[in-house]
């Protein structure tokens, strides 16, 4: 027979209900705090989009005005031009298709099969985005089923060009530090690299293969995070381009080549990592100072991932990976075993791309190498 709840049970419980909703509210809090500017600032663009197409274009009901800008905007600091641009040409086509049909051949369910159709090649004749084609498909949806009140025949589509175009007006005006995302994900992505390097590290000084396999798994599983570096970086620098942040566009063309730089970094540790195992798993080879080589570039890439992210100074980093290349020879590290020499050859190369990530140029990472 089990025994009934006592007082300290109803306690802990108690306790745990407490926490669970402190951590709740400040999950809240914190989530309403990230989201004051962004949501404010597609509240405004929804309204203005609406106030310009009321009073400048005379519509009664502009409905798809602000929900244009509201679409386009969203609700997130993160705001790529392409993006914002592609739901633009998608509302405004999906509208405009519709409006098009409505006006010519009335609404019903075949009219809505045609407009649907019609819209969604058109979307996919212009561009590839994903975006686009839904946003075109769903617009026209609701232009089909949503009597238009007013602004004529094509009201509703310039309804939502004044919408879309109030949204990329806010975006370029108003685009934030757009240097914030692609350095969190730049400290990330070299923090995933030190860490894999980190890791094969260790298997190889006490030659350990299970260490090893870590590292290559480590390695293959971080290529989310360097891809959305990637990708952050590049839509951090169009937008840049066009907006009042373009006093960034240096650091962020750096960044962008950095993320290249990184990601073929990890694509040679991961080829070490698997000519490593074997040579781990042999037993009978002297990895002590391969060992060394691999945490001096660990130590170097961590530099560089606090550098990245602080936005700072990457002579330091640059220096310890210098360092560490000049040390790279295998005809010292490795001497009269040509497996370990093997390896040596192999960390070489994302070496150079590591101290050309930390600001040198291809000559002065490749000059830091011992000649062969």
């Amino acid at each position: 027979m089990s025994a009934l709840p006592g007082p300290a049970d109803e306690v802990v419980r108690r306790a745990m209900r407490s926490l669970v909703l402190r951590t709740r509210l400040r999950q809240g809090w914190t989530r309403s705090k990230t989201g004051l500017v962004p949501i404010g600032q597609a509240a405004l663009a929804a309204g203005l989009a609406y106030a310009f197409a009321r009073q400048v274009l005379g519509h009664e009901m502009p409905f798809f005005a602000p929900v244009a800008a509201w679409l386009c905007l969203g609700f997130t600091a993160h705001r790529d031009v392409r993006r914002i641009a592609e739901l633009a040409v998608g509302v405004a086509v999906g509208v405009g298709m519709g409006d098009l049909v409505v006006t010519l051949i009335g609404s019903g369910w075949w009219q809505l099969t045609v407009v649907l159709f019609f819209s969604a090649m058109l979307a996919r004749f212009i561009d590839r985005g994903a975006l686009l084609v839904t946003q075109a498909g769903a617009q026209a949806i609701i232009v089909v089923g949503l009597p238009a009140v007013s602004g004529g025949p094509l009201g509703r589509w310039t309804d939502a060009l004044v919408g879309g175009a109030v949204a990329l007006l806010i975006a370029v005006l108003t685009p934030g530090d757009t240097r914030r995302r692609p350095r969190a994900l730049g400290e990330r992505a070299l923090t995933e690299l030190a860490e894999t390097l980190e890791t094969l590290g260790r298997g190889l000084r006490v030659r350990d293969p299970e260490e090893v396999t870590a590292s290559l798994v480590r390695g293959r599983a971080s290529e989310p995070v360097l891809d959305e570096w990637l990708t952050a970086a590049q839509g951090a620098r169009e937008l840049a381009r066009v907006s009042v942040g373009r006093v960034h566009r240096a650091e962020l063309a750096r960044l962008e080549a950095q993320a290249v730089l990184a990601d073929r970094a990890m694509r040679s540790v991961r080829v070490l990592s698997r000519r490593a195992h074997p040579v781990v798993l042999a037993g009978t080879h002297d990895l002590g100072e391969v060992a060394d080589l691999v945490v001096r570039h660990a130590a170097g890439v961590r530099l560089l991932a606090s550098a990245v992210a602080a936005g700072g100074d990457l002579s330091a980093a640059r220096r310890l990976l210098a360092e560490a290349a000049s040390l790279a020879d295998p005809r010292q590290v490795g001497a009269g075993d040509w497996q370990v020499q093997s390896l040596v050859m192999l960390l070489r190369s994302p070496l150079v791309d590591g101290l050309e990530a930390a600001g040198a140029s291809p000559e002065e990472a490749r000059a830091a190498l011992p000649e062969l």
